[in-house]
């Protein structure tokens, strides 16, 4: 189908307002998160779970949904998407009890997932043209950015209003006017069902993910469980090889191996993964740092790691316009290795003042967007039309696989952290130990330990908060290293699309 460019631009303006709410959705919680501790009466294991649910699910069904979407049309999946994304936020937002708004955010993730490659693929199938491609995943990853960062922003300013369940009903008018546009701009691609659709691998996949997290987050918590842990990691292998086993026996695979041979496809899926990793960390520990901490409303936490995005959108939409020029390594590991630097000075803001964790962010937020704007593009470019929707999916769970990472990881050694460095004063209950919100609340229950608990506490959450910041910076610098040795060959004038490896 060939588009004209009015109707062209129209896509990219769905399909990016569907992109926002779907990422929106991953941090509007982060301010939330002690406010529906509070009214929902959630364990900190809940609280993580209430988080990493969504994308949990996501991530273990990206890869179906690409290729769903290769075999029944991507306009299918993105309009039926839309639907299941907005019923579920109605679960969401009227859930009863904490058990159900993480059974309501795992739902939310199946509708997520269906649009989610979709959105990609079709942008792939209308722009032809390879600047305006990049120019259009420029966009659609800035909007990515965008969304991640008005996440904790759209919360905070909602909770200051409302009740906590507008978080979720916010997404329905967004969900009524993307599907009436869909419905006018979305292509009728031709589907290719001469491919069986696999549920098997699907639910492989899900498995060994679930393992994965679950695994890493018992590993972090204080005490762990080593008889859970090693029962998570178990299954991870199992169904992990059990995947890699079946994927070399279907004529048509749920994930192509091969594709990962070339260069700038993988420099492309690591980048996306140590962003989002950066990128959510920061977000979830700064957010409740300066909540708990510092007294910092929902709102006013939400615009602080907004400097994430204040920084990443001139940088996104420059490295989109200026791919062709510049090429993928100086865009890449360039891109990382300043966020690297960024993430440091972040760190270092709570002895310098405010205004240090503020440029932080936002030098952060400068290199994570040029390299989030042409991962897409080394993606999705080194990739046939045909798969697009498993270049797609890749790309998405590589994203959320690395937010996943981020919450499990980041969240439990945190916690793990705090408890381990926590000095209890004379007299203080040793329940003050599990977390700072059960420290300043039993802080508060008792005027003669009370300051001393929560001078204890928060000494020990910054401290904790510190070493989990630095943590950031080694992973992603490891993240800018590794994807500059794969694009060493990527620099100034040399991109191009390639697909002879495929």
């Amino acid at each position: 189908m060939t588009a004209t460019k009015d109707r062209r631009w129209s896509l990219l303006v769905t399909v990016a307002a569907s992109l926002l709410l779907i990422t929106l959705d991953n941090s509007v919680l982060y301010t939330a998160l002690p406010t529906l501790t509070r009214e929902l009466g959630a364990s900190a294991t809940q609280g993580l779970w209430i988080i990493n649910a969504y994308p949990l699910a996501m991530a273990g069904l990206l890869l179906g949904a690409g290729t769903l979407g290769d075999r029944i049309g991507h306009r299918k999946m993105f309009l039926g998407g839309l639907v299941v994304f907005g019923l579920a936020s109605l679960m969401a937002a009227f859930a009863p009890g904490a058990g159900w708004l993480i059974g309501a955010r795992a739902v939310l993730a199946v509708g997520a997932a269906a649009m989610m490659p979709a959105t990609l693929a079709l942008i792939r199938i209308t722009f032809t043209d390879q600047r305006e491609r990049n120019m259009a995943i420029a966009i659609w990853g800035s909007i990515s950015i965008v969304g991640s960062a008005l996440g904790p922003i759209v919360g905070g300013l909602l909770l200051n209003h409302f009740w906590w369940g507008s978080v979720f009903l916010i997404n329905l008018p967004v969900v009524v006017a993307a599907f009436i546009s869909g419905l006018a701009v979305t292509p009728h691609s031709r589907p290719d069902t001469s491919r069986p659709w696999d549920l098997v691998s699907s639910l492989q996949v899900l498995v060994a993910l679930s393992g994965l997290v679950i695994g890493i987050k018992e590993v972090a918590h204080a005490p762990p469980s080593w008889t859970l842990a090693g029962g998570a990691f178990a299954a991870t292998a199992f169904a992990g090889t059990l995947f890699v086993r079946r994927q070399a026996r279907l004529p048509y695979p749920l994930l192509d191996f091969s594709i990962f041979r070339n260069p700038a496809f993988m420099a492309g899926v690591l980048a996306a993964a140590f962003a989002m990793f950066t990128i959510s960390g920061m977000q979830l520990i700064t957010t409740q740092r300066f909540q708990w901490i510092a007294g910092f409303d929902p709102m006013e936490a939400g615009l602080l790691v907004s400097a994430l995005a204040a920084g990443a959108l001139p940088s996104a939409l420059l490295g989109g316009a200026y791919l062709h020029r510049m090429g993928l390594l100086p865009l890449i590991g360039g891109g990382l290795s300043v966020a690297t630097v960024g993430v440091v000075l972040s760190a270092s803001g709570l002895e310098a003042g405010l205004g240090r964790t503020v440029a932080g962010l936002a030098l952060t937020g400068l290199g994570l967007g040029a390299a989030i704007s042409v991962a897409s593009s080394a993606i999705v470019g080194n990739a046939p039309a045909r798969r697009a929707g498993m270049a797609s999916s890749v790309e998405e769970v590589s994203y959320e696989f690395g937010g996943l990472l981020a919450v499990a990881l980041l969240g439990s050694l945190l916690t793990a952290l705090y408890a381990s460095g926590m000095q209890l004063p004379a007299g203080a209950p040793e329940a003050a130990r599990s977390s700072v919100a059960e420290a300043l609340a039993l802080a508060r229950l008792d005027p003669a330990t009370g300051p001393a608990l929560v001078q204890a506490a928060s000494a020990a959450f910054d401290r904790s908060y510190r070493i989990v910041m630095y943590v950031i910076a080694v992973v992603l610098g490891m993240g800018a290293l590794g994807t500059a040795i794969l694009l060493r060959k990527y620099g100034p004038g040399s991109f191009s699309y390639s697909h002879g490896s495929h």
